[in-house]
């Protein structure tokens, strides 16, 4: 498939800040021999760069947001609340259950 062909991500527009970074020339070389394979969704390897870090940074705000919740499974005030929600909520849970689940 081409280049224009592909499927591009879509990018909102922010300014742009320039800077350089140093990296190992293996890992270089290999970012570069992905940004040009037919398979890479960016058309330059400075798309490329932008796309490995917004896919870190998302992972990296996902796993922020895990270690929150694993905070909440040991909170024992949140762990009280949760069982109190729960319980006022079991009939009416129970009766979607017993109503909708059928369809399924």
């Amino acid at each position: 498939m081409a280049v224009a062909e592909r499927e591009r991500p879509v990018v909102r527009v922010h300014k742009k800040v320039r800077t350089t970074v140093s990296l190992p020339q293996p890992l270089y070389e290999e970012a570069r021999s992905c940004a040009n394979s037919n398979l890479s969704p960016t058309e330059s390897i400075n798309g490329f760069f932008v796309a490995a870090i917004v896919a870190y940074v998302k992972l990296f705000k996902r796993k922020q947001i895990d270690a929150k919740f694993a905070a909440m499974s040991e909170d024992a005030n949140y762990q009280k609340e949760a069982k109190l929600i729960s319980e006022e909520f079991s009939r009416s849970d129970w009766e979607a259950l017993q109503r909708f689940g059928e369809l399924g």
